[in-house]
């Protein structure tokens, strides 16, 4: 994996884990004010969430990383058989 498909491969895992961290602690205000969403949580607390959100990638990242170094996920050889498969149709 060169570095462009490294920092792709990185911000799609953070983007996935970020959609799955924003729920973690926020609870709606008991009484919420008027004119505001009643679901909008009380703090929503984005900054720990975007440092969690970037340890976790980075370790997700580095099991993607080694899979790939590793051979176990060959992308290449699955674009190829994806294209075969195109143009047998």
């Amino acid at each position: 994996m060169n570095w462009f498909s490294g920092i792709v491969v990185y911000l799609l895992i953070w983007w996935v884990v970020l959609f799955t961290v924003l729920p973690w602690k926020s609870r709606p205000p008991r009484n919420p004010r008027t004119g505001h969403a009643t679901s909008a949580p009380k703090a929503p607390n984005l900054g720990v969430k975007f440092v969690a959100t970037s340890v976790i990638a980075g370790f997700l990242w580095l099991v993607v990383y080694l899979l790939i170094d590793q051979g176990f996920i060959d992308y290449r050889a699955i674009a190829m058989q994806m294209m075969r498969e195109d143009n047998a149709l």
